[in-house]
């Protein structure tokens, strides 16, 4: 397996050995580096499938290593049948899992042979094809050190080394007992306490936000309605299921030796199994990490800045901190550094590594690409838009570079450099690239729905197991109905896309409207009342409903929906003219 064949070959070719201060003996061998690109609130390696480019998104807590169903076919790979019974769990439920063997995979520059993967779940986004999970992961010792962009693999030659050998003499940390670790039970777990009750975290870089369960929050004495807890959004995981949130407060949470205290945590509508919170990415931004597995301890240090993400939206931001002066990095290690600082919300900080390594590589497109990410995340456009230009000069074909541009245009009212954007990266994307899920969304905004129908198509084509599956139907069928065509293949899609997302307000909606459409009065009514009980505000909603009340003579309820909707969005009216909802007569 990976992790066997990876450990093996390093250990002949030991990197370098840094003293370790506990006793002059012991000698901590570097046995690889892993480079680390956050993008957004994922860590992000690179590797290389067949040879050809891949990023895999390092997840300590995935036992094993995946590749996404729509990767594996861009990628040309043949899936097989898994063992009976495997399959994986995560906080978007269980879901069951094939087997794939890439034959050449490459990883920290070392090419390995005939190596399996399971293929299964969602498309990660940003651009990973798959997860790097514990069977590599915990070769070793391994340290994460996400804030300076790299994953370490360790390992020490005696077993009651300290293995905190940043920051010199006197460096404060923390230390916690972990669970031994095994082939079957992988996971980085240990004990906290949480307003003084017993807490199993299990340590996740790859889970966006730390998350406990309303179990152990109930236990801590905290439940939704309690006072001062607030909806934090719906957070998804490896399965189809997104999960809903809170965020509460709490008097204290202890880790180790760290005792954080008034804060606020993330509590997810979810099942761990023997697990009651995970400690995300989030913590591994604010902390270096040791993970000893062979002492079977943890050893983390703060590295400043929020150890909780607690946003509710992606555009959230928290308050930005200079990073001290390295003039050691190159332009690879200042852009690593500098996404970290962007995936911590420090903007500042993240320009200023990001800049000085266009400067140090002014033909490397990735470090204009992420100046430009930076930008969009410290809402400068702009800019923004500069950096994008610079890009495509230097690489025409780049997806995420056009995709990115052509919503920044659309922001600013250009949607025809939108369009322009849009069908460049629409000949540059793989048949399966999970780009398309945003291009169909993209076309639809801009009006050009054949073509948003096209992308639907091949995306749903590779991606038929994603927790996005949903989504793409109801908004094939939106496309189908605006355009009117295909009304029944609409129906279909419309059909498909509430039985996968059921009690779901817009896909309710938007079978309304196409019922409306089609002049099925009587079913138009029913979605539109099933939509509006679960969104009482939506003008779209109320003014289907009043348009399909108004041809079964129902005036007084049809005056009502209509001046409630015009109230909520005054040009109700003409938008639905212009999406082609014309009522037929």
């Amino acid at each position: 397996m990976l992790g066997r064949y990876l450990l093996a070959m390093v250990m002949a070719s030991t990197l370098s050995g840094v003293a370790l201060a506990a006793d002059k003996n012991c000698k901590l061998e570097k046995l690889a580096e892993l480079p680390v690109t956050m993008a957004s609130s994922s860590p992000l390696v690179s590797a290389g499938i067949n040879g050809v480019d891949a990023l895999f998104l390092a997840d300590s807590g995935a036992f094993y290593s995946v590749i996404s169903p729509g990767s594996a076919a861009q990628f040309k790979l043949k899936e097989g049948p898994a063992p009976v019974g495997l399959g994986v769990k995560g906080i978007g439920g269980w879901q069951a899992v094939g087997v794939t063997t890439v034959n050449q995979f490459t990883l920290a520059g070392i090419p390995f042979h005939r190596v399996e993967f399971m293929v299964g779940g969602s498309e990660l986004g940003s651009g990973a094809a798959g997860v790097l999970g514990q069977n590599v992961l915990r070769l070793a010792d391994t340290e994460y050190d996400l804030a300076n962009g790299a994953i370490r693999l360790m390992r020490p030659t005696c077993h009651s080394a300290l293995p905190v050998y940043w920051g010199g003499p006197g460096q404060l940390y923390s230390v916690m007992a972990i669970d031994p670790t095994t082939a079957k039970e992988p996971h980085t777990v240990g004990v906290a306490y949480l307003n003084g009750k017993k807490l199993t975290v299990m340590f996740d870089s790859g889970a966006q936000a730390s998350m406990m369960t309303l179990a152990a929050a109930e236990r801590a004495g905290i439940k939704p309605d309690s006072p001062g807890v607030v909806p934090g959004g719906n957070w998804g995981g490896f399965g189809r299921r997104a999960v809903k949130t809170w965020l509460a407060p709490f008097q204290s949470l202890t880790v180790g030796d760290e005792e954080i205290r008034n804060t606020r945590l993330r509590v997810g509508d979810m099942y761990l199994d023997n697990v009651d919170m995970l400690l995300g990415v989030d913590f591994f931004l604010s902390h270096r990490i040791y993970v000893a597995n062979s002492q079977h301890k943890l050893y983390f240090t703060y590295n400043g800045g929020p150890v909780f993400n607690l946003k509710t939206t992606a555009a959230q931001q928290t308050a930005a901190a200079q990073p001290a002066p390295d003039q050691s990095l190159d332009a690879d290690g200042l852009a690593r550094r500098g996404a970290a600082f962007v995936a911590r919300h420090e903007y500042a900080s993240a320009l200023a590594d990001l800049t000085r390594a266009c400067e140090m590589a002014p033909q490397e497109p990735r470090f204009f690409f992420q100046r430009a990410r930076a930008y969009v995340a410290d809402s400068q456009s702009a800019p923004a838009l500069a950096d994008l230009d610079q890009v495509i000069e230097l690489k025409a074909d780049d997806v995420p570079a056009r995709v990115l541009r052509a919503q920044l245009r659309l922001a600013s009212h250009d949607p025809t450099g939108a369009v322009a954007d849009l069908d460049a990266a629409d000949h540059a994307a793989a048949q399966q690239d999970d780009a398309r899920f945003t291009l169909a969304a993209l076309y639809i905004r801009t009006n050009h729905l054949p073509q948003a129908i096209a992308q639907y198509d091949q995306w749903i084509d590779a991606h038929s197991q994603d927790r996005r599956t949903a989504s793409a139907y109801g908004g094939r069928c939106w496309a189908r109905a605006a355009s009117g065509y295909e009304l029944e293949r609409a129906l279909a899609d419309c059909n498909k896309a509430n039985r996968l997302g059921p009690h779901d307000a817009e896909f309710l909606q938007v079978r309304g409207l196409l019922r409306l459409r089609m002049g099925d009065f009587d079913h138009a009514i029913s979605d539109f009342d099933a939509s509006l009980k679960l969104n009482p505000k939506n003008p779209w909603s109320l003014w289907g409903r009043g348009q399909a009340e108004q041809h079964k003579q129902k005036s007084r309820a049809a005056q009502q929906d209509l001046a409630a909707a015009a109230a909520l969005r005054p040009h109700i009216a003409e938008q639905f003219q212009t999406h082609g909802f014309v009522v037929p007569e």
